[in-house]
């Protein structure tokens, strides 16, 4: 059986640090308040973390090797979710991104 080693378990723990003390893909949300966002509707919280576990990326021993990529491609979600407008730039997501396991 293969086990989360800890460095994928620490990009999870950070991630959800930076989403519950608002700090999620600073400064891109800054200023935006997304937790009435998200406790409308907590299957977009679902889908948050989907698109930071879709877009992790772990090497042979397990580190993650682009947390910080994976963490901005959820902020950029994110900030498309609660104000309506993608960040000019920035790639739309695909679809394997935002899929749900």
């Amino acid at each position: 059986m293969t086990e989360l080693g800890a460095g994928a378990s620490g990009a999870l723990r950070r991630f959800a640090g930076w989403v519950a003390r608002g700090s999620l893909g600073y400064p891109l949300l800054e200023g935006i308040d997304y937790w009435d966002d998200l406790r409308e509707s907590p299957s977009q919280m679902e889908t948050l973390f989907a698109i930071f576990a879709n877009n992790l990326r772990l090497d042979d021993s397990g580190e993650p090797t682009n947390e910080k990529y994976a963490e901005r491609r959820a902020a950029l979600w994110l900030h498309e979710y609660c104000t309506g407008s993608p960040v000019a730039g920035e790639p739309p997501l695909e679809p394997w991104e935002i899929e749900l396991y």
